[in-house]
């Protein structure tokens, strides 16, 4: 994911800066970094930790209990409880 996807998914779920960091478990500055895709000068990447977070969360999932997950794709969709 780079930061056009980055910006493109949380514009696509709705979120604002604030709501997509508290969603994430980041800082605002750290979503203002990876939109930018710079800090400093310096690249940053987005981990790829936040980009599955991302995934869950356009999936619907807030948490994650380690069971196994169904293999569907239409049972990932699903919220979950």
């Amino acid at each position: 994911m780079d930061s056009d996807g980055f910006r493109q998914w949380r514009r696509d779920m709705g979120l604002k800066q604030k709501d997509a960091a508290d969603r994430l478990g980041l800082k605002k500055r750290v979503i203002q970094y990876y939109e930018k895709g710079d800090r400093d000068g310096k690249r940053v990447e987005i981990p790829r930790t936040v980009e599955l977070a991302c995934f869950a969360l356009s999936l619907g999932r807030e948490h994650y209990d380690g069971r196994t997950l169904p293999r569907s794709a239409a049972d990932l969709a699903k919220p979950s409880r």
